[in-house]
């Protein structure tokens, strides 16, 4: 038994966000609900629906949707059989289900809260623009680290918001004036924006001999086989993002309640898994991510060539868990599928983007995703995905953008464009709508 999918419209209303700011810190080891080793007391908070009803009891709903023809897990299923139809029953139970499932099945346990967290800062200012560079320093069980964030910051003005990038390229230098296409700092200074980043290097080298030598090895015995469901250098990354968000939240610069993580390609899934953990970011923005990022398992190749779950854990056997490597060639089985985890981001503003040419990705799988998800953000009234009655092949180089949800499919192949930039600084990401 199975439910299709259908794309929702809603009405778009607006609110302002307030602006809060806090003093450098050291970062302590309190958790927000449902993030990982998110500061408390910084924590944006997640607007909540006014609706409170639940289903009556008994109430169940089938274990799948339709998607292209193909059954994927429900999102708006419990364990139990019954249907999520509000905001109540999601964030209080349903929600808490889908993390603990990709946990134990895709992304691997996160690594935990550091014991300290600290905060060193060089402040230089270099003409429109002051740039920071932040020792964050780690201690665990095993050891201290540490790891730098940049961040740059257009100068006497509060930024329209902050782009987080983890950056597996190595690409960011300390000049504010550098440009490329993969990281246009200085177009998006001048935007009005900040931007701020982070090495995936740093903390997880991207390497199946040496992942595990900065930050994991803090947390877990560097003599001991890590547990098959410990998260690998993906899940590190998107912690990482999380510890940069810790300084980010007390940074008296910026607005801590208008960041947006951002990854391209392999960080992209980190970016995405990032977002879904952790309720601070206001924006998520996964570029071109594929396979355990934005595009669905249970499509394989998508009839493309596109790499598939067992792929990808061929190919990079240390970015994700020995339990998600255990699905390779039995993707149906997988309990959960990608919409279900951008999902995760709802209400916040989920941005999904895909290249034309990127058969490697799926495009067209990513999209599916994406169209998807709307039904965990129609909970909270925010269903419209800016797509409208358009269905696959959507025009390329244009933005679709509802209240909370934006995608776009860029023409050409892989990658992170000056065209893909564009239409995130014009996107209006960190506007916060207003739930039903």
């Amino acid at each position: 038994m199975s439910t299709p999918i259908s794309p929702r419209s809603r009405r778009r209303v607006l609110l302002p966000v307030a602006r809060t700011a806090t003093s450098l810190f050291v970062v302590g080891a309190v958790a927000a609900a449902g993030c990982v080793g998110a500061v408390e007391a910084t924590a944006a908070p997640v607007a909540h629906a006014a609706s409170t009803s639940v289903p009556a009891a008994g109430l169940s709903v089938a274990a799948t949707v339709t998607i292209d023809g193909t059954q994927y897990p429900n999102p708006l299923r419990l364990l139990d059989g019954t249907g999520v139809t509000d905001v109540a029953r999601w964030e209080g139970a349903r929600r808490a289900e889908l993390l603990t499932a990709f946990r134990e099945n895709v992304y691997g346990q996160p690594l935990p809260r550091p014991t300290k967290q600290t905060a060193d800062v060089q402040t230089t200012e270099d003409g429109d623009v002051v740039s920071k560079k932040v020792t964050i320093g780690i201690t665990g069980p095993e050891g201290t680290g540490s790891f730098p964030l940049r961040l740059f910051v257009p100068k006497g003005q509060t930024p329209r918001g902050t782009f987080l990038m983890i950056d597996h390229r190595g690409s960011v230098s300390d000049d504010p004036g550098q440009s490329s296409d993969y990281a246009p700092v200085s177009t998006i200074t001048k935007a009005g924006y900040a931007f701020a980043q982070i090495d995936a290097n740093d903390i997880a080298p991207d390497d199946s001999g040496s992942y595990r030598s900065k930050m994991i090895n803090l947390f877990h015995p560097s003599g001991s086989d890590l547990p098959d469901d410990a998260g690998r250098a993906v899940a590190a990354w998107a912690w990482g993002a999380s510890r940069a968000m810790d300084y980010l939240q007390t940074d008296k610069d910026i607005d801590p309640s208008k960041i947006a993580v951002i990854g391209h390609s392999r960080s992209g899934k980190a970016a995405l898994w990032a977002g879904a953990q952790d309720p601070r970011f206001a924006a998520v923005i996964s570029n071109n991510s594929g396979s355990t990022g934005a595009k669905l398992a249970r499509r394989g190749d998508g009839g493309v060539g596109a790499e598939t779950v067992s792929r990808v854990n061929s190919s990079f056997p240390y970015w994700f868990p020995k339990t998600y490597q255990a699905y390779g060639d039995k993707v149906d089985e997988l309990p959960v599928d990608q919409h279900e985890l951008m999902g995760l981001v709802a209400p916040r503003r989920l941005v999904i983007a895909s290249a034309s040419d990127d058969s490697n990705a799926d495009p067209e799988g990513e999209f599916l995703a994406y169209e998807a998800a709307s039904e965990i953000y129609d909970l909270y009234g925010l269903g419209d995905n800016g797509l409208g009655t358009t269905g696959w092949k959507p025009a390329t180089d244009t933005a679709f953008s509802g209240p909370a949800m934006s995608y776009h499919l860029r023409s050409g192949g892989h990658g992170l464009k000056a065209a893909d930039w564009n239409i995130y600084l014009k996107g209006d990401l960190f506007t916060q709508a207003s739930p039903r």
